[in-house]
């Protein structure tokens, strides 16, 4: 039988997961992107030069935080949203509500993207350009799996399926493209018109990279656009899961939120998120329970000894994580819903090996890396945590999550593990 793909190096040893990540890697979804004429993606001496631009403005916290009260008024919008959409005998939000999610997981990236909200939870809900921005990045994923993890015929031919991803890709570009576009010209329009520079410490993510360069400017806010929404909104949903099954640590959870919104209509302070623990363990756990792939996979750059074995520069490997994250040889309990595992030990803990989370923990650090590692994480991992943060600790500062419905099969894979059931999640009133 003819192989049409290369060959594959699949890894299941965290040490490995530690040798290759210390690897110059090449992104293999580069030279898939490469065939089709794409620049989103890049590898080398490019994609060094791009990650050196964009990393001092995306990966500083006190930058990425100057959007903080802008996505507190999305996630007030989505709060609104939520009531106008239950059953008020039920007070469950119908089977469609991942599109609700969807678009807040959108909106809130517009804010820091395009510098600007889309409306797409309110007043521009009918857009007829927003409402194909969500098809598209569906069907983004739901073609780009039926060609990766299909035969390539379309490497030799255009398939009606490559062409339809095509089709697919280059409307995301059209729209995205615009949007940017849009925005970039609003910042040109306020500084001719004599609108004061703000200072360097104020300026929003696009302003700081239009004054870099322009072009990394739109290529970093549409990859922001493509690759933001139904990750983040995936994970929420994961972590909505968790805390709808296990109602004691929602409870532990929004006694830590009540400590920096005492109130349901309190704002966030610039502090409020140095003093939320419990709230990231809680995303930690979500998405060590669900997590967004199956693993990493890059192209060697470089000779790399793994579990013994020389492989060769310019081999595929696939670092495989999903089944060690629910193994009980790596994880205590690993099939429990344990947040506490990612808690520091209280001193009292420290001394108790019986109840010190440590125990918890993983046997190694390198099984758990929902955002990659080394020289090729995730460059939005900061905008994605506080959007998490903001969002759930809004959510659960207002309501109960209840999900009265089976949970097996929760998810499907498309190129990312995606929602597979209705979510009809239940949101009941919390006492001010």
């Amino acid at each position: 039988m003819p192989y049409y793909r290369k060959p594959i190096g699949f890894f299941r040893r965290p040490i490995d997961f530690c040798e290759s990540g210390q690897n110059n890697f090449v992104n293999f979804l580069a030279l898939i992107f490469q065939t089709f004429g794409i620049s989103l993606i890049s590898h080398g001496e490019k994609w060094g030069n791009f990650r050196s631009t964009v990393n001092p403005v995306l990966m500083q916290p006190k930058n990425v935080r100057l959007y903080l009260n802008k996505m507190a008024q999305v996630n007030d919008e989505f709060m609104a949203r939520i009531r106008q959409i239950r059953d008020p005998e039920t007070l469950e939000v119908p089977a469609s509500f991942q599109e609700e999610m969807n678009r807040w997981t959108l909106e809130s990236v517009s804010v820091v993207a395009l510098d600007k909200q889309l409306g797409l939870i309110t007043t521009n809900r009918d857009n007829p350009d927003l409402k194909k921005l969500i098809g598209l990045l569906n069907d983004f994923f739901e073609l780009g799996q039926k060609i990766e993890f299909g035969l390539p015929f379309w490497k030799y031919i255009k398939t009606p399926t490559f062409k339809l991803f095509m089709k697919t890709l280059d409307g995301l570009l059209e729209i995205g493209n615009k949007y940017v576009n849009e925005a970039i010209d609003r910042l040109e329009a306020e500084r001719q018109s004599g609108v004061p520079e703000k200072p360097e410490n104020e300026k929003s993510v696009l302003e700081k990279l239009i004054k870099i360069d322009r072009k990394i400017a739109t290529v970093m806010a549409i990859d922001m656009i493509l690759a933001g929404v139904d990750t983040t909104s995936t994970t929420f949903t994961a972590l909505l899961l968790c805390l709808a099954k296990n109602p004691g640590k929602q409870e532990k959870l929004r006694q830590e939120i009540r400590q920096i919104l005492p109130r349901k209509g309190s704002q966030f302070e610039p502090s409020s998120l140095n003093h939320i623990p419990y709230t990231r363990a809680c995303i930690k756990e979500a998405l060590r329970m669900y997590p967004l792939t199956l693993g990493n996979a890059r192209i060697l750059a470089n000779d790399t000894v793994l579990s013994g074995y020389r492989v060769p520069k310019g081999t595929l490997v696939s670092m495989i994580s999903t089944g060690l994250l629910h193994d009980d040889n790596h994880y205590t309990k690993a099939k429990e819903y344990l947040p506490e595992r990612w808690m520091r030990p209280t001193k009292e803990e420290a001394e108790d090996s019986a109840t010190c989370p440590h125990v918890l923990k993983a046997s190694s650090p390198f099984i758990y890396l929902p955002f990659g590692f080394g020289p090729r994480s995730c460059v939005g991992r900061r905008i994605v945590e506080m959007e998490l943060e903001l969002g759930i600790a809004r959510l659960v500062r207002n309501f109960r999550i209840e999900f009265n419905y089976p949970t097996e099969n929760a998810f499907k894979f498309k190129l990312i593990n995606v929602p597979n059931i209705p979510l009809k999640f239940k949101f009941t009133d919390v006492e001010n």
